[in-house]
This record gives C-alpha cells, structure tokens and sequence, in this order.
C-alpha cells in the first residue's frame, strides 16, 4: 500500500538563549526520507529565555508542517518536552494555571501549542544534546538556534542561508573524546594508567595490578622504561 503521502515527517527544533535570559533564537529543521536536513528555519527573538526559545522552535515547527501527516519531533529540551507531553494536559484542565494555581509561564506559546497540536499525530522523542555521534537533526537544529540567538537575524532553506556553522557546546567529531593528559616529567605526553592486570615489563621485571603502567613500543610496561620511539 504505498500511498503519494509521505507516512510520516522526522523533524527537529531548539532554542538557544545566550545568558538565559539574553540574546536569543529559535531553529527547525525538517528531514528528507534520508533522514538528513531537507528543509529549515531560524529566528531571533531578541532577549527571551530558553524556556520560551525552545517552546517558539516548537511553534514555529508545527506552523511550518501540514497537520495531515503524522510527525516526529526531536528535542534536547527536558522542558518543552514535558510541558507539552506532562503538564499541559493538566494545565488546560486547571484553566491554564499551575497546580500551585498561578498562570502558566509562556502561557500564550503554551495554549498556541495546545491549538496546533489538535487533531495531529505528533511523537516527541527526547535525544540528548551535544554528543559527538548524537542525533544530526537536533545538532543541525541546535546549530541553528544558537547561530540566530548570536547575530540575531532570520536564516533558513527558504532564504538559502548555508547550513549553520557548528555548535561552540559540541566537540568537534574529528577529534578523538578523550583529551590528551599533560605532558609528564620525562617529557612525554603519554598517559599513565593503573595496571588492571599484574604484567612483565620489557625491562624483565614485572608489576603488580593497580601499579602505574604506559604504553610502549612492545606494549605495557613501567612509565620509565617507556623507549624514545614509543
């Protein structure tokens, strides 16, 4: 049964708050069948909060996306996450108070939300951010937002804007996650672990497990008998 309709839309959105409150963005991204960024936008929202950064992303998102088709939504936001999926059932039910019955905060981005999401298939499913190998639409996302929240001005597929420099908060994937540990006495940078093992150390003698060991030419052995070449 293959239709003309897509089966569903994977998408993306973040908000970026630089100070929070301070100078601020908001990104969507939505994927091609490949998973990879076909179709985005970003804006500043001159000094917000993250909290209103990443509910006006979600906004924005649900604007940008015909309501017909089933959505997947990536977010690094525990917040927006929970205030749509948790609290704002309940939130509408107390006539948009809080339990402790006081307004809901960015209640006009919440009900808007509430408005968009009627009727719609919509799964919110929560990837964290920043990570080496996460989830390349929230990053390109995330990229996006911060770029808006920094200069402060609109970009986006539409406005065939290059697609957003990388994130200062993610490192980059070239580099390997471990830093490299400062340069030792002897003047090698190599590191030093504790031996889980007890082992024999090119000199002869051997080592005990949990005794200080680093890598050389042949393998484990003493942090002093490293050779030059190691």
């Amino acid at each position: 049964m293959i239709g003309h309709m897509r089966e569903r839309v994977v998408a993306a959105c973040d908000g970026a708050s630089k100070g929070n409150p301070g100078p601020a963005g908001w990104a969507w991204v939505v994927a091609d069948e490949k998973e990879t960024p076909a179709r985005w936008e970003a804006g500043p929202l001159g000094r917000a909060t993250n909290n209103v950064a990443e509910l006006t992303a979600l906004e924005r998102l649900l604007t940008a996306t015909d309501p017909g088709v089933p959505l997947e939504i990536r977010m690094d936001s525990q917040y927006a996450m929970k205030a749509v999926t948790t609290w704002l059932p309940n939130w509408k039910r107390n006539g948009w108070k809080t339990a402790a019955g006081k307004p809901v905060a960015n209640q006009d981005l919440v009900v808007r939300i509430d408005e968009l999401l009627a009727g719609r298939t919509v799964e919110f499913r929560y990837v964290p951010a920043h990570q080496v190998d996460g989830d390349p639409l929230n990053d390109f996302a995330d990229r996006a937002a911060s770029q808006a929240a920094s200069v402060q001005e609109p970009a986006g597929s539409g406005l065939g804007s290059p697609e957003p420099p990388p994130s200062p908060d993610t490192p980059p994937a070239k580099s390997p996650r471990r830093k490299a540990a400062a340069p030792r006495k002897n003047g090698s940078s190599s590191r030093t672990i504790k031996a889980k093992f007890p082992g024999r150390c090119v000199c002869g003698r051997g080592y005990a497990a949990g005794e200080p060991i680093a890598k050389n030419a042949q393998g484990w052995g003493h942090p002093e008998c490293r050779t030059a070449e190691a």
